[in-house]
């Protein structure tokens, strides 16, 4: 059983006598990916000022615009062959 409340609190998971404690240990790591968790330690590893939290953010969604422009081009030309084939 996992209990999470909110971001403010810790992450448990309870297992029974009988639970595979690995089975727990694949729990907790999905939890704490599901979280987010190491994505938040790894920002707060080092100050960053908020100049370059800017600069990181920008360069963040320049990087999702291309990936987004490249996927609607890909779904765009899988569209033309079916097309074209039908």
């Amino acid at each position: 059983m996992i209990h999470h409340y909110n971001r403010n609190n810790m992450i448990s998971i309870k297992i029974g006598p009988k639970q595979d404690a690995k089975r727990a240990m694949q729990k907790l790591k999905n939890r704490v990916i599901q979280e987010e968790l190491f994505v938040e330690l790894k920002k707060r590893r080092h100050y960053l000022k908020p100049s370059a939290k800017k600069k990181l953010k920008r360069e963040d969604a320049a990087k999702q615009r291309k990936k987004d422009f490249n996927k609607a081009v890909r779904k765009a030309e899988a569209q033309e062959l079916e097309d074209f084939y039908s």
